[in-house]
């Protein structure tokens, strides 16, 4: 099989290879498309399986789970057999599960389908990371990184939207048929257009030793796990958004769903914006030191904004805008510590990723779960959950990643 190579130098932007960013973006899509586009449906789906809020918020939660999950089985087997054969198969139990989520006919069905479902997606976002360090060093990996989530960042954005729109047309099984046929196109494009990528050193290095060997040598570098954590923390303040934004604001506040995905839309536009702001500092700037700066201002929001839900003060005119500039600092700090983490060890770029991202969905899991239980009606447990996140997220990020001076 043919074999794409990019120069590992930083390479102007008129040479960006804007065919691999679109579809590796659109592979680490299928997961963000699958949590977001059936966010608006979720009462609906409440209602017609009998299902508690409870319950209905979990199958957010069991996504999750089943993305922390499924990532470290795919991360070795990009490392060992190459990068297109575990991406194919991802999509295949992609499409079989979201054909299941859609025929589901109680809440403990849909919680299994949804699991199996991430089981699939996540395959597209660890191997799609490890493809992009293949081709790229470190710093042009987090500018690469940051131009990928603007492609994948259109998912939030449309993905309530389309799956508002769905919902009036034809009810909350439309949309799981959707993703399913999403799947199918792009099983097809990645069968048809993705070159494999899997270094010489990297084949060796999977082939002498065990996936457990791997993470056990990966996770005695501390500065991998630094920045491991800052991201995971830092992300999961997204995760609680996503699993605690329908009853906030369809409950609490009373916005309808069509609205509710214009709001929804209007924060990742924040993320997209703050990932190219982050492309424009990363000319000037190392991701180290873009990190140190951005992971203290982001817990300061964090701790505004729990002042706001506490007090009540302006409520929801307080509490958005201040949610909006929180998950902003996730487009300023996914791509750094990503790249970060994949500079550590780079002949195990797929296990490493496969770490990443298993941690990002598992701290995504727990932080939704717990912002969960504690669900009152009002924005006090999600704040809370944000604030604790980012503030382990700066001092994961200065205990263990950053260079001490």
């Amino acid at each position: 099989m043919a074999v794409v190579t990019y120069a590992k130098e930083t390479s102007p932007a008129s040479e960006t290879p804007w065919g691999l960013v679109i579809l590796l973006g659109a592979l680490t899509a299928m997961g963000p498309l699958a949590i977001d586009m059936y966010l608006p449906s979720l009462p609906a789906i409440g209602e017609d399986l009998r299902a508690s809020a409870g319950q209905t918020q979990a199958t957010v939660a069991a996504f999750l789970a089943g993305m922390a999950v499924g990532q470290f089985f795919y991360g070795p087997a990009a490392d060992r057999f190459g990068r297109r054969p575990p991406i194919l198969i991802g999509i295949v139990i992609f499409i079989l599960a979201s054909a299941g989520c859609a025929l589901a006919t109680t809440p403990e069905q849909l919680l299994l389908a949804r699991f199996i479902q991430a089981l699939g997606a996540c395959a597209g976002g660890v191997v799609s990371r490890a493809i992009v360090r293949d081709h790229f060093d470190h710093r042009e990996t987090a500018r690469v990184l940051s131009l990928l989530m603007l492609v994948m960042g259109l998912a939030p954005i449309l993905a309530p939207l389309l799956g508002g729109a769905l919902l009036a047309f034809g009810g909350w099984r439309v949309n799981f048929w959707f993703m399913a046929a999403f799947g199918g196109l792009l099983g097809a494009a990645a069968f048809l257009r993705l070159r494999e990528s899997r270094s010489a050193e990297t084949t060796l290095q999977a082939q002498s030793e065990s996936p457990f060997q791997a993470y056990f040598a990966l996770v005695k570098q501390p500065r991998l796990i630094g920045y491991g954590l800052a991201g995971a923390l830092n992300g999961a303040t997204l995760f609680t958004y996503i699993a605690s934004s329908p009853e906030l604001l369809i409950g609490a506040y009373g916005i309808s769903p069509q609205l509710f995905g214009w709001i929804f839309g209007l924060n990742a536009v924040g993320i997209i914006g703050a990932n190219q702001v982050n492309r424009w500092l990363l000319r000037t700037r190392t991701p180290d030191q873009v990190l140190a700066r951005v992971s203290l201002i982001s817990f300061g929001f964090a701790v505004l904004l729990v002042l706001a839900a506490v007090t009540g003060i302006g409520e929801r005119w307080t509490v958005l805008p201040l949610l909006f500039l929180v998950l902003a600092s996730y487009g300023l700090m996914q791509g750094n510590t990503t790249a970060g983490a994949l500079s550590v060890d780079p002949k195990r770029s797929g296990s490493t990723s496969a770490l990443l991202g298993g941690l990002s969905f598992g701290t995504g899991a727990l932080a939704s779960s717990l912002a969960g239980v504690f669900h009152d009606g009002t924005p006090r447990p999600m704040a809370l959950v944000m604030m604790l996140a980012l503030g382990g997220s700066a001092f994961a990020l200065r205990r263990l990643a950053l260079p001490k001076t």
